[in-house]
């Protein structure tokens, strides 16, 4: 393992301050002890939110895989503040973590504590979230994003009729997108986008209230409720007098906040059925939904396959080898293109929740219920 002692002195100074500030969340289990090799070296793993099920997910799953593997973790949660993820990563590089597993809140508000994190030869992984505009990032691990949105996309073409070319439409659609300042967000519209813009040039798929462009319909935090708030707003403003066919929700969480409007607004009930809502990330609350007729489609994302990817990527790094990677052009970062390994997502529906979810061992027949 890299020596890190001299690079640590740097930034020695800081550590009284440092280490009196708190980070929310985080579960030490003491530093390395930097006797030479990986053992007993400890990984720091920095998640976005505890509000959201696939981030308490991805945490438990990156730390059972490191701690197999005989590393010590740090694991904190930012509860989706910028500047609180900051001082947790300043912490566990003043602590002495050994390597950095970063899911960024904001994907450009690193740049700073990340040069700290190589000032201190200590290897830094993005996780799922790709982070901007800066040259010390070492890998990203995550999922083919874009495909993510070709699936949903897809998907709503096959279930209006418009893939098979059984309807022509006109269908009525709303887009929803990702967080702003979320790498993530434009790859999955970009995806979407690919599948669904030809129907949508061709008039088969209309947008009433005429918001297509990115900037218009993404959902700052990816939060359910600025979702349901926009739904209720869209269906306010363009849907007095005409029904929605479908809307494209790039993650489960928004799904759940546009089915609420939908609800409230009378879908769902005899003779107004619930339009197609597409998903990501198979949340178990979304997975129930899709099981009793409402949320109709979501795309699963093995979170432990991912996992394990980052503890690999780190174990490697460490160990002075090259982690395994499958894509070395695809993610500019605007600093540099990060080498990437990205895993398959695959679109589930009320006709294959079972053998995607309950066969691989996500869930269990019982937590379904």
């Amino acid at each position: 393992m890299r020596n890190r002692r001299a690079a640590l002195a740097t930034i020695a100074s800081a550590a009284t301050l440092a280490l009196t500030l708190t980070a929310c969340g985080q579960n030490s289990e003491g530093g390395s002890d930097d006797k030479g090799s990986t053992e007993g070296a400890t990984i720091g793993i920095a998640m976005p939110t505890k509000s959201s099920e696939r981030w308490i997910a991805d945490g438990a799953n990156v730390e059972k895989e490191l701690k197999a593997k005989g590393y010590k973790t740090k694991l904190v949660y930012g509860e989706d503040d910028p500047d609180q993820q900051v001082s947790q990563i300043e912490n566990m590089i003043t602590q002495g973590v050994d390597a950095l597993i970063v899911a960024a809140i904001d994907n450009k508000s690193l740049n700073n504590v990340l040069q700290q994190a190589k000032d201190a030869d200590i290897p830094v992984i993005s996780y799922d979230r790709l982070i901007l505009g800066t040259e010390n990032v070492d890998y990203y691990a995550s999922f083919d994003n874009e495909k993510v949105g070709e699936l949903q996309g897809g998907y709503i073409a096959d279930k209006l009729g418009l893939k098979d070319g059984s309807k022509k439409g006109p269908f009525n659609i709303e887009l929803f997108a990702g967080s702003n300042d979320d790498n993530n967000t434009r790859y999955f519209f970009q995806g979407a986008m690919n599948v669904l813009k030809p129907y949508m040039d061709k008039g088969q798929l209309v947008v009433r209230s005429k918001q297509t462009a990115l900037n218009q319909v993404t959902t700052l935090r990816w939060d359910g409720g600025t979702a349901q708030k926009r739904m209720d707003d869209l269906l306010t403003s363009s849907y007095r007098s005409a029904r929605i066919d479908a809307v494209l929700s790039p993650y489960d969480g928004i799904s759940i906040g546009i089915l609420s409007a939908l609800k409230s607004d009378g879908y769902g009930s005899a003779g107004k059925p619930l339009p197609v809502v597409t998903g990501q990330d198979a949340e178990l609350a979304s997975v129930k939904s899709i099981i009793a007729g409402e949320q109709t489609q979501t795309v699963y994302k093995d979170l432990r396959k991912l996992a394990k990817v980052a503890a690999n990527m780190v174990d490697a790094a460490l160990n002075d080898k090259k982690p395994e990677v499958n894509d070395t052009k695809s993610y500019d970062n605007g600093a540099k293109v990060v080498p990437a390994y990205l895993l398959q997502p695959v679109s589930v529906d009320k006709s294959n929740y079972k053998e995607a979810l309950v066969d691989d061992g996500y869930y269990t027949e019982n937590d379904l219920k």
